[in-house]
């Protein structure tokens, strides 16, 4: 006698978008090591650097004021969920990146954020379409 049958089994969407492993979320989960910051926006800045220079530096109604772009993608968390045709508004890493003048020998880029997260990239996979700086959702 089997111990589980197929009955208790979850049910697998068959879209080709959903990763193995996934499971479709149509919400928006929040996760967060610790509370949510709370920015002020009128001294919020964007900057792009390198170690002891600014090259560009945008306050946040000066982002704004560069074209911005609407972009549609499938999410897929480290945690488990997708969610597919997350409609997002911003500005591409392209226009950012052709304001300061990057070095051929500079390959990758160091991201902070004001929760004192960090991470490294290679520069190519922020470059043709592949970022975007973005500061609206759905």
């Amino acid at each position: 006698m089997a111990v589980i049958s197929r009955g208790f089994r979850p049910k697998r969407e068959s879209d080709p978008r959903l990763p193995p492993g996934q499971y479709r979320e149509h919400g928006f989960p929040v996760l967060s090591a610790g509370p949510t910051p709370r920015v002020d926006l009128s001294t919020w800045t964007f900057t792009i650097g390198a170690p002891g220079q600014t090259r560009a530096s945008w306050t946040w109604d000066g982002l704004q004021a560069l074209p911005a772009e609407d972009v549609v993608v499938d999410i897929h968390c480290v945690t488990k969920w997708s969610r597919f045709d997350s409609r997002w508004r911003g500005v591409s890493l392209d226009t950012l990146l052709d304001a300061v003048d990057v070095a051929e020998d500079e390959q990758h880029v160091l991201a902070r954020c004001d929760g004192g997260y960090t991470t490294n990239m290679p520069l190519a996979d922020l470059r043709g379409g592949k970022a975007w700086l973005a500061y609206g959702y759905d």
